[in-house]
């Protein structure tokens, strides 16, 4: 009778005491969770803008593209064709839409 008291008075022990640190760990890696999703609420934020340059930018290259200003000079229109190269392959990162 004395030796079942004692057993299940270690077993309570040790259950609640292995119940206590999974709780623990638990608020842990929940706070750890909250850190990491406003950090990348963050670089989301940090796409959006980088993505709303991009935009931005193509429609002016597009414009002046429009106007053949550049075209008619071979060293200015070679540039130009450069930064529509690099215009075309950032058109690659835009992102449509994030949340």
């Amino acid at each position: 009778m004395i030796l079942t008291i004692v057993l299940l008075s270690i077993t309570v022990v040790v259950l609640g005491y292995t119940t206590f640190n999974l709780l623990r760990k638990n608020e842990k890696q929940e706070d750890e969770l909250e850190k990491q999703q406003v950090i990348l609420m963050s670089y989301l934020a940090y796409l959006n803008k980088i993505s709303d340059i991009i935009e931005a930018s193509d429609k002016k290259l597009n414009e002046v593209d429009q106007r053949g200003a550049f075209k008619s000079d071979d060293e200015v229109g070679f540039i130009f064709e450069q930064i529509k190269t690099i215009q075309s392959i950032l058109n690659a990162f835009i992102i449509k839409e994030l949340t």
